[in-house]
């Protein structure tokens, strides 16, 4: 018996056999707009206290984010709940501003500087465990409107800090 050809390309031969689509050039040869999101003469920078507490402060808008630092989580261990300070808040430097309460222990939060506060992570109302997760980023506490910058030369580097944990 004669073997019968069939005339309907396999799906290989007809994957090969159709042309194959063109880079898309078009993008490559669109401008791009950039935006940059930093700020001329703008310096931010991040302070310490002993009782690991950070500021970290923007000089152009003269308001610090507060939070605890790495070593404070840590020796915590998992944050179960967090009393943030309430907006408007007067907050003299050394004022007790809030609380932190974990597995381990509860802990009152001190504020690095003085001023009012004009925004608390309410995120971390839901999400206590932020401050474990990401205590420089996404864990802060508090922003605070400085009323004497002169409090953040009292305040350390992180190399001195550092030098307070060995």
């Amino acid at each position: 018996m004669a073997a019968i050809r069939c005339a309907v390309p396999t799906i290989r031969s007809a994957a090969t056999a159709m042309p194959r689509p063109m880079p898309r050039m078009a993008s490559r040869m669109m401008p791009v707009r950039s935006f940059q999101t930093s700020r001329v003469g703008a310096a931010i920078k991040t302070l310490y206290t002993v009782e690991h507490e950070w500021v970290r402060y923007d000089d152009e808008s003269n308001i610090g984010t507060i939070g605890i630092t790495n070593h404070a989580q840590d020796s915590l261990g998992d944050v179960v709940y967090i009393e943030l300070p309430p907006l408007e808040l007067e907050a003299a430097r050394g004022d007790q501003i809030g609380s932190i309460e974990s597995v381990k222990a509860a802990s009152d939060i001190y504020s690095p500087v003085s001023g009012i506060i004009v925004e608390s992570n309410v995120a971390l109302d839901d999400q206590p465990n932020l401050v474990n997760k990401s205590p420089m980023d996404q864990g802060w506490l508090a922003k605070i409107k400085l009323s004497d910058t002169s409090e953040l030369d009292q305040l350390l580097t992180e190399e001195a800090y550092n030098a307070t944990l060995e």
